[in-house]
């Protein structure tokens, strides 16, 4: 009986040590990095915030889009 407590003792100190290798091996090396937040702008003719790279450049400034930058009287420049 003092031999099957020690197996057993010995078996579950094997069992816990494996599964504590497992856990430390599937974690990720390198946290994610979370993406960088955007820029920013309003547009010029409605005032909505949209991100810098989705904005339509005019003479005047930026906006949401082609027709806003129309119905301001405002051209593409360059």
């Amino acid at each position: 009986m003092k031999y099957l407590f020690l197996l057993l003792v010995v078996l579950v100190v094997i069992w816990a040590l494996k599964r504590g290798r497992a856990v430390n091996t599937s974690a990720p090396t390198q946290a994610k990095q979370a993406p960088k937040p955007s820029e920013m702008v309003t547009c010029a003719h409605c005032g909505i915030h949209l991100p810098h790279e989705e904005a339509v450049t005019g003479q005047k400034g930026l906006y949401c889009s082609t027709e806003h930058r129309t119905d301001a009287q405002d051209r593409n420049p360059g």
